[in-house]
């Protein structure tokens, strides 16, 4: 099983952001996470499309967008423009997930949705044919640093055998509190994704980083 690494945008070096997108572009990154916040979903805000776009010209890497916004279905359509490959949705943040997950599929994208820790898997029973991927974050949204949470890995194997049971091909993506020792434990679990932001963009090798966390088995 080949594991994506998706470097998260919001622990790099904002003077210098041409040099870290470049960085990933050289790396063995599969892509490049982009969080976008609003200050009332999350108690943080980050960037906004000004900044997405202008990545996006020059990132090589498909974009894989997380938004942490309250109705993220009005930012399909942008964020499509932009050159996202996935777009990921809270299903906390949805009242008509189904619709949402239609219509981010009808603009051209991949979709996923995410689970703050709290939030159970079985709420995905009746959508897990729909989504192409799920992101479990694995601390509490809105502020890179934070300590992983264990919990999160009996989180990956509910889900995992969610997936094996409606046979389908769906991603499991982890967010939060990722290095070597918890993404080994969550690939274990059964994790395929793995974001990962300051352990990657503060490491004195980055693209060392993101290449043993690839081979992680």
């Amino acid at each position: 099983m080949e594991i994506i690494v998706s470097p998260s945008l919001l622990a790099a070096n904002f003077l210098d952001l041409t040099g870290e997108v470049e960085m990933i572009n050289r790396s063995a990154a599969n892509w490049l996470h982009m969080d976008i916040m609003d200050g009332t979903f999350v108690p943080n805000m980050s960037f906004g499309f000004s900044v997405l776009n202008a990545v996006g010209k020059v990132c090589q890497k498909p974009l894989d967008v997380h938004f942490m916004v309250v109705n993220p279905e009005k930012w399909i359509e942008q964020t499509a423009k932009a050159g996202a490959e996935m777009m990921t949705v809270h299903y906390e943040a949805c009242t008509h997930l189904h619709r949402t997950i239609q219509q981010i599929h009808d603009a051209g994208m991949k979709a996923g949705v995410a689970l703050n820790p709290a939030t159970p898997v079985s709420v995905l029973e009746d959508i897990i044919d729909d989504v192409d991927m799920v992101l479990l974050m694995s601390v509490n949204p809105g502020f890179g640093g934070q300590k992983f949470i264990p919990n999160t890995l009996k989180k990956v194997r509910r889900l995992r055998q969610m997936i094996t049971e409606a046979k389908r091909n769906v991603i499991i993506e982890i967010d939060g509190g990722v290095n070597l020792e918890t993404g080994a434990q969550l690939v274990e679990a059964g994790a395929n994704a793995l974001v990962a932001g300051s352990f990657v963009f503060k490491a004195d090798k980055p693209e060392s980083m993101i290449q043993q966390l690839k081979e992680l088995r």
